[in-house]
């Protein structure tokens, strides 16, 4: 992985859209008012909906359902400063919308031209969620024309740059604060092997070599060529003002599978690359700082992230 700079993706300084003259708020705006008005259809004239789109048949419970989440998250967008949640939340209910609508198909009953129409204009509309979505992504998780993402992650952590520095130098030591990574290998000269967990308990492996390394100030590396997931990444150690630790500043690019489609997919299985890194910086922080991860595992209210409860909430806001 490379260090992110200003390059393709920016203009003077800031990320731009990757389609000229796109505005990522009128449209997130267009689709909460979209959601809305669909949502209050379905709701008071369920029947009306169904004949329109082409089904037969009495799907009036089915249909209010559908129509009280298109208003969820139609209020989603248009309430939130940050309407990204419930665009992404938008795009669930397309992909179960496509999901009924091709088992409805397959009825012998069912107005089958109506249907494909409905169909057509669903992915449709699914295409604008996606690409809202993704525009509206954080700061922090830029998407680059070629459809790659970046993320951006910085975080305090009360030691040395020397003792940080070291401890992520050895590239064996990642699995132990990143939880997506499954081990890594070290290979000739620079070069290394990396096996991480991907979206629904899917496996991917890749080779990666270190084209940057200043002791105890930045690691830089990338895969290399035949990567399922071409990716990018530094990290970089730098001291705090008044003593206060070390600021560790980590940046990434990756292609996920299928570009931009293959990063929807990832985020609906709980993969976001952005609160990703957030978690794995949090673990290094507890690592370095206290010798182990903190988790609520066995306890009564126990789950299976790696991080507290507590620690989630005061470190997330």
């Amino acid at each position: 992985m490379t260090i992110a700079t200003n390059g393709a993706g920016y203009e003077n300084g800031r990320p731009h859209n990757a389609i000229k003259g796109f505005n990522e708020a009128q449209l997130a705006q267009g689709l909460g008012w979209f959601s809305l008005g669909l949502g209050v259809a379905k709701l008071i004239a369920p029947r009306g909906v169904a004949k329109m789109i082409g089904v037969h048949g009495n799907h009036d419970g089915l249909l209010r359902c559908l129509g009280a989440r298109d208003i969820a998250s139609g209020i989603g967008i248009l309430t939130r400063r940050k309407p990204a949640v419930g665009v992404w939340s938008r795009l669930g209910g397309d992909a179960l919308e496509l999901a009924l609508l091709g088992t409805a198909l397959a009825s012998p009953k069912a107005d089958h031209v109506r249907l494909a129409v409905t169909m057509a204009t669903v992915a449709g509309v699914t295409a604008l969620d996606v690409l809202c979505a993704q525009q509206l992504a954080l700061p922090s998780n830029t998407n680059t024309p070629g459809g790659a993402l970046r993320v951006t992650q910085a975080i305090a952590i009360n030691r040395p740059p020397t003792e940080l520095y070291q401890f992520w130098r050895n590239f064996q030591n990642l699995p132990r604060f990143m939880k997506h990574l499954e081990s890594v290998t070290a290979g000739e000269g620079n070069q290394s092997h990396w096996v991480a967990r991907g979206p629904a308990k899917t496996t991917i492996e890749w080779d990666a070599e270190i084209i940057e390394d200043h002791p105890n100030e930045l690691i830089a590396w990338r895969s290399l060529a035949g990567a399922t997931v071409p990716n990018t990444g530094s990290v970089r150690f730098e001291r705090a003002t008044g003593g206060r630790g070390t600021l560790v500043r980590v940046k990434m690019q990756y292609a996920p599978p299928a570009g931009v489609v293959g990063a929807v997919i990832a985020k609906l299985f709980g993969e976001d690359p952005v609160w990703q890194v957030k978690d794995d910086l949090r673990r290094f922080k507890q690592v370095m700082e206290i010798g182990e991860v903190t988790t609520t595992e066995g306890q009564s209210a126990g789950r299976s992230s790696s991080t507290s409860w507590l620690y989630d909430e005061a470190t997330r806001g």
